[in-house]
C-alpha cells in the first residue's frame, strides 16, 4: 500500500460485528468532533482521541470529561487497538494515521456515519440545512423543543446558551441536527447531511459557497437534490420559497412541502417584522390568514424568518402557536451570533460568525437596526476557502451598507493562488470608498493594526461587529481591555 496514497477496505467502512467498547476519535478537536466523543462516553463507551493541534476551548472540555487525548498523529495513538475509528474530516489520506488505520484493519466511520449510527436511530431526525441560518434555526428549535416538554437531542455548530452546550442527548423522540453540505471524510467526499435520515427538513437558502470542495453553484445544487430526495413520502420538507433556487429543489422533494417567506402565498409567511433593541417582534401567517404575534430575542428580518421556518416546524409536530411562543420569546441566543462581548467605555462590542456577503449584509442591516441611532463599526476578517478566493470580491462591496466605518483584516494567503484568484481587502477598501464616499473603509496587514486604529477611531456610543468565523487573534477581548485601560487613566 502506497502511504501516500492510502486506502481504505470500503468493507471496514461500519461499525464493528461485536458493540464496541473502545472508540478512537481523529480530529477529536473540531467542535463536532469533541461533543461527539462526550456523547459517546455518556453512552457508556471508553473513548480516545488525537489531534494535530491540542487546542481550546475543546481541549478544556475534553479535560473535564478525564478523555485522553493525543497531541499529533501516529501509528502509537492506535494502541492498545480500538473497536472503531472515527475519522474526522480534517484528516487526509496522507496522515499517519490514516495509514495505520488501513494497516491494522480496523472498522471506520465517518462523523456523520457515527451520529446517525449512534444517536439518530430509533429518534425522529429534525435536519436544518441552506447555506445561512442554519445553527441560529437549530438553537431556536432545540430551545423551543425544550421549552415545550419535548426532552428533544441535538447536535449544532454553535453553543445553545440555554444549555451551555453545542449536543444533548434528551430522552424525547426529537433530534435535531444542523444539516451541514461540507464533505464528510477523505474516504467521502458527499456532504455530511447525506447521512443524517431526514424525517422533517428545513431548508433556508442556496448560495456558492465552500469553494475547495464546491466547484459551483450546480455543484452545491447536485448536493441539495439529494439531501431532498432523502426525505420519505410522509416526511416534511420546510422551504424558503423566497429563494428561486430553493424553490427549484423543493420542486423534487418526494413529501409534502410547506413554504415560508415574505410572500402571503406561502403557507408560512411573515408580516409587520420589527427589530427593536429588544430583539425582533413579527407576525406569523398560516395560510394568508394571521396566526399569532411572536417575539425574539434576535436582530433583523434574517433571524425572523428563521424563527417563522422554526414555527413551522413546530406546527407541524403538534404544538400550538401557545405552546411555541413562550419557546421563542425565552430563547437566549447562540455564542458567535450576534453575541454581545462586552460594553466597556460605552462602546458594544459583538461577536458574530458572518463571512459570506449575504451573511455579512443581512448581520450588519439587523445590528443597524437593533442600535439606531449609534455609529456601526463593522470589523471583518475573511478567513474561509471562499472568502479568501476572488469569488466574492464584488459581492462583498455591497454587504457593509449598513455599516459607518469599515475595517478589513488582509486574508492569510491559500498556497498556489494568483493574486488575481485572491480576494484583496486593500481593493474591497477602495470599492467601499468609490461606492459611498468614504474616507474611512481601510485595509490592514494584521490584527494589532486594526486594534491600534479602533482604539484611535472609536468613541461612546459605537457599536463594534466583529466578523468572522474564526478565533480573530481573540480580538473582542484584546479590544474590550484596550477600552477598559483607556477608559481607567
Amino acid at each position: 500500500m502506497a502511504h501516500n496514497n492510502v486506502l481504505l477496505t470500503p468493507t471496514l467502512n461500519r461499525l464493528p460485528a461485536r458493540p464496541p467498547r473502545h472508540i478512537h476519535l481523529m480530529g477529536i478537536c473540531g467542535t463536532g468532533m469533541a461533543a461527539l466523543a462526550g456523547m459517546l462516553q455518556s453512552r457508556g463507551f471508553q473513548v480516545s482521541g488525537s489531534d494535530g493541534q491540542v487546542y481550546p476551548p475543546m481541549s478544556h472540555f475534553l479535560e473535564r470529561l478525564a478523555i485522553p487525548v493525543q497531541s499529533g498523529y501516529r501509528r502509537e495513538n492506535l494502541e492498545p487497538r480500538p473497536d472503531l475509528v472515527i475519522v474526522g474530516n480534517v484528516i487526509t489520506r496522507e496522515n499517519p494515521e490514516a495509514i495505520a488505520l488501513a494497516e491494522l484493519a480496523i472498522p471506520y466511520l465517518s462523523f456523520p456515519q457515527a451520529l446517525a449510527e449512534f444517536f439518530l436511530v430509533g429518534k425522529t431526525p429534525l435536519v436544518v440545512t441552506g447555506t445561512h441560518g442554519k445553527t441560529t434555526s437549530c438553537s431556536l428549535l432545540a430551545s423551543a423543543l425544550a421549552d415545550a416538554g419535548a426532552d428533544p437531542g441535538y447536535m449544532i455548530g454553535g453553543i445553545v446558551s440555554q444549555f451551555g452546550s453545542n449536543f444533548r442527548l434528551g430522552g424525547g423522540r426529537h433530534f435535531v441536527i444542523e444539516g451541514d453540505e461540507y464533505d464528510s471524510a477523505f474516504f467521502d467526499k458527499e456532504s455530511k447531511f447525506l447521512h443524517y435520515r431526514p424525517q422533517v427538513a428545513v431548508l433556508t437558502s442556496i448560495e456558492f459557497d465552500h469553494a475547495d470542495i464546491f466547484a459551483d453553484l450546480d455543484a452545491i445544487k447536485a448536493a441539495f437534490s439529494k439531501f431532498v430526495r432523502l426525505l420519505p413520502a410522509d416526511g416534511l420538507l420546510i422551504a424558503n420559497l423566497d429563494d428561486p433556487v430553493v424553490a427549484e429543489i423543493a420542486a423534487t422533494a418526494p413529501c409534502s412541502v410547506q413554504g415560508y417567506g415574505l410572500d402571503p402565498a406561502h403557507h408560512w409567511a411573515l408580516a409587520d417584522q420589527e427589530t427593536t433593541g429588544e430583539g425582533s417582534r413579527f407576525t406569523v401567517l398560516r395560510q394568508g390568514r394571521p396566526w399569532r404575534r411572536m417575539a425574539v430575542k434576535l436582530a433583523g428580518r434574517h433571524n425572523s424568518l428563521n424563527s417563522l421556518a422554526v414555527v413551522a416546524v413546530l406546527a407541524h409536530l403538534g404544538f400550538s402557536a401557545a405552546q411555541i411562543a413562550p419557546g421563542l420569546a425565552a430563547f437566549a441566543g447562540v455564542k458567535r451570533r450576534q453575541e454581545v462581548r462586552g460594553e466597556v467605555a460605552g462602546v458594544t462590542v459583538i461577536d458574530d460568525f458572518a463571512h459570506h456577503p449575504t451573511a455579512v449584509r443581512e448581520t450588519l442591516a439587523a445590528l443597524q437596526a437593533a442600535y439606531r441611532g449609534r455609529r456601526l463599526v463593522a470589523v471583518f476578517e475573511p478567513r474561509t476557502n471562499s472568502s479568501r478566493r476572488s469569488i466574492f470580491q464584488e459581492q462583498y462591496a455591497s454587504a457593509f451598507d449598513a455599516a459607518d466605518l469599515v475595517l478589513l483584516r488582509e486574508p492569510q494567503p491559500i498556497a498556489g493562488l494568483s493574486a488575481a484568484q485572491s480576494f484583496s481587502s486593500a481593493r474591497l477598501a477602495d470599492d467601499l470608498g468609490r461606492r459611498r464616499g468614504w474616507p474611512a473603509a481601510r485595509a490592514f496587514a494584521d490584527t494589532e493594526a486594526i486594534l491600534a486604529a479602533l482604539n484611535a477611531d472609536l468613541r461612546p456610543g459605537d457599536v463594534v461587529a466583529v466578523l468572522s468565523n474564526g478565533g480573530f487573534d481573540d480580538i473582542h477581548c484584546r479590544l474590550l481591555a484596550t477600552l477598559a485601560e483607556r477608559e481607567s487613566t
